[in-house]
């Protein structure tokens, strides 16, 4: 069982790169992870909820509008954190496993916790932490209705992850992740998306997971992002 003394020790590094063309227009001028839920933008969400379970190192990659969560969050003093920087402007979004790679020399701890900055969870996330035997631990979820067809199937006997032989996967990936260094270390960099990586880790049966059935959400389009806004005003 995770404790506060391993959340403290371990770096989390929120993915807040992206452009986010999905939930435009609100997203021509703002960053999604600024984007708001109720009175805090929904980075601001995922800080305050890692501060409680203990976490104090956070790490958040930057592209499209970077400048503006830089100045909004600064060194996240205000949240009790430690908030550093991986900027990838220069290049442009460098995709979740190259954006993971040019942030390693940020990364303090091995294994380090992922997770997306756009996403609505109440997920624990010490329960992620502890020992990691494989590469990487993914936290899925069942299917919701945007992504009916699924991205993994899961084994629960064995922990595991695989690709069933099916159009249906059991299912989806919620963007909440446990990787050792060593997945991104010998990679090339720049731009690399993360979806070949697991594959080749299911064939090599090296990708385990937890399953989460509790409240998850991909805040993908301004109508999910709406009507989060009107429940949690509801609440």
């Amino acid at each position: 069982m995770a404790n506060n003394y391993a959340s403290a020790e371990t770096t989390v590094v929120l993915l807040a790169a992206g452009h986010g063309k999905r939930m435009l227009p609100l997203t021509k001028s703002t960053p999604k992870p600024l984007l708001k839920v109720g009175d805090e933008a929904l980075i601001e969400h995922h800080l305050h909820r890692l501060r409680s379970m203990g976490f104090r190192d956070v790490v958040i990659n930057l592209a499209y509008l970077g400048e503006q969560i830089r100045q909004h969050l600064d060194n996240g003093a205000k949240y009790g954190l430690n908030i550093r920087y991986s900027d990838e402007s220069a290049t442009g979004a460098l995709e979740t496993a190259g954006g993971l790679q040019h942030a390693l020399p940020l990364i303090s701890s091995d294994p380090f916790l992922v997770v997306n900055a756009d996403i609505w969870t109440d997920y624990p996330f010490t329960q992620l932490l502890g020992h990691l035997d494989r590469p990487a631990r993914l936290v899925m979820g069942p299917n919701p209705s945007h992504n009916p067809d699924g991205d993994f199937s899961y084994d629960p006997d064995s922990g595991m992850l695989f690709v069933a032989n099916t159009s249906k996967q059991s299912h989806t990936f919620c963007g909440i992740a446990l990787y050792h260094k060593s997945l991104f270390v010998s990679q090339d960099s720049g731009v690399r998306p993360l979806a070949p990586m697991f594959r080749e880790l299911i064939q090599q049966e090296q990708l385990e997971a937890v399953v989460y059935e509790g409240e998850w959400q991909d805040i993908g389009t301004p109508e999910r992002l709406a009507s989060l806004n009107q429940r949690y005003k509801a609440v």
